[in-house]
């Protein structure tokens, strides 16, 4: 009967050279050729990803500076929001109305569309639209989503246009 035993020459490995590997072409050899198509393909889909986010943050810097530039404009011209008094009577407004003209002028200082904020509150575009307006009233829970969407609590919206309402009467 064999031994089990090995002899040093059964055991040795033969000393291979190291491998130089070139950047990128470390696994290639071991792809097949779809697989070699796939990686290429991923790599191209990376480049056109980078590409369109640089192109997004560049159209976005450029809008904030617009926006800027237009916030810079209106400043000396909006000092607060009284309305011009035509006559000695004060201007009365209805609530539904303030709270339309706060809502619009907290949408506005953001530059939010419409649409963005009636998604985020799950209101209707033109629902919105009408509320902003004056001509329809929201619900409390309305009310407080779409201020919620714009960014601020319900009651720091309802202190606007308690303000709001103050300016107009005074």
């Amino acid at each position: 009967m064999e031994t089990m035993t090995r002899t040093a020459a059964q055991t040795e490995v033969p000393a291979m050279a190291p491998e130089i590997v070139r950047p990128g072409t470390a696994r290639t050899q071991e792809l097949t050729p779809a697989q070699r198509r796939a990686v290429i393909f991923a790599q191209q889909q990376v480049i056109r990803a980078r590409a369109a986010r640089k192109a997004k943050d560049e159209r976005q810097a450029a809008l904030n500076r617009l926006w800027h530039e237009e916030d810079a404009a209106e400043a000396p011209r909006r000092e607060d929001h009284r309305p011009a008094k035509e006559t000695g009577e004060p201007k009365t407004i209805s609530l539904r109305g303030a709270i339309g003209r706060v809502l619009r002028d907290l949408r506005t200082r953001d530059h939010k569309t419409l649409r963005e904020v009636s998604e985020k509150a799950g209101v209707s575009l033109g629902y919105l639209s009408e509320v902003e307006r004056g001509q329809k009233e929201a619900s409390s829970e309305l009310l407080c989503s779409i201020a919620q969407a714009l960014g601020v609590s319900c009651a720091q919206m309802l202190r606007l246009v308690a303000d709001y309402l103050d300016s107009v009467e005074e």
